[in-house]
Parts: C-alpha cells; structure tokens; sequence
C-alpha cells in the first residue's frame, strides 16, 4: 500500500502553508504516490460550570446545533483544498474529527498507521485558529509517527522554512 499523509488543516492561511510541501512529499519520484488523507477537527462547545436542568437541555441543543455546523463548513473546506490537490494528481481522502485537536490528530494518526504528519506552527508570531502552536507542541511529543512541521516566513517575500523533520522520514 502506499504511504499515508496526515495533514490536519484548521481553515486558517497558516495551516495552508503546508500544501506545497505536501504536494512535493505526495507526489511520485521514483517511489509509490503517497496518500493524502486532509483532517478538520471540530472542538465541541463545553457546557458551562453553572447550569440548571433548562440551561443544560438549551445548551446541549445548541452545542449541537453548532457542532453540526463546524462539521459541515469543516468539509467543505477541505473539499476545496482536496480539489486543488487532485488536480495535480495527488490521491486525497478526507476526514473531520470531533474532540480535543491535539488528541485527535495523535489518535487518528496511530489508529490509521500514518507515515507522516505535516503540520504548520507559528514559530514566534502568527495567529491560527488552534492557537497553532501549542496543538503542533502537543502532537509533537504524543505521536509515534514522523512529523513534519512547517513554520511561516518571516516575510512574505521568503519562502516558507521548514522547522523539524522529527525522527526518520519514510520513503515517500
């Protein structure tokens, strides 16, 4: 089989900063094309230390309501990044999670037997929606699979660098 790619994307420019090292990782150079599976994670809202039995029944529905929201608007997201990538022949799967960022990407990477994770951090500036950082530091020191994480350029100018490569990359 070949080579499986996480790429876990939260919608924001920064995350995007990936795509063209994905394209170049995922793409056949004398080896098997890698798979590319993109992963939006949903954070649930959590309930509020005070409720009473009606906030709780209002909040749950409304918990729901925005969690079916987030998942909806997370695929379509990723529908449009995976076109962009299937467009230069890269095979792309996706999948949204539900639950903590970190422990999902970990998790999902374990469980699927990923090759490698290719993640953006923010280095010292640049704001995501995951507050970037700390959920590429976490994933970091939890997966057993290679990372690859990519940090912005310092000016638009410049290329993007990359970070780590942590442990051995596989073939890809």
């Amino acid at each position: 089989s070949s080579p499986k790619m996480l790429v876990p994307l939260d919608g924001s420019e920064l995350a995007e900063l990936v795509l063209p090292h994905v394209e170049a990782l995922a793409l056949p150079q004398g080896g098997a094309a890698a798979e590319v599976v993109l992963v939006g994670i949903c954070e649930p809202l959590v309930l509020p230390p005070v409720t009473t039995p009606e906030t709780s029944v209002n909040w749950g529905s409304a918990a729901d309501e925005y969690l079916a929201k987030s998942k909806k608007s997370a695929e379509r997201y990723l529908s449009k990044v995976q076109r962009g990538l299937t467009d230069v022949g890269i095979k792309v799967s996706l999948e949204v999670l539900e639950g903590d960022a970190a422990t999902e990407i970990i998790d999902y990477a374990s469980r699927k037997q990923v090759n490698l994770i290719v993640m953006a951090t923010h280095g010292r500036s640049g704001i995501s929606r995951w507050a970037y950082g700390s959920v590429a530091q976490k994933v970091l020191h939890g997966a057993s699979s290679p990372i690859l994480l990519v940090r912005p350029p310092s000016s638009p100018s410049i290329t993007p660098k990359i970070v780590a490569a942590i442990r051995s990359l596989p073939p890809i």
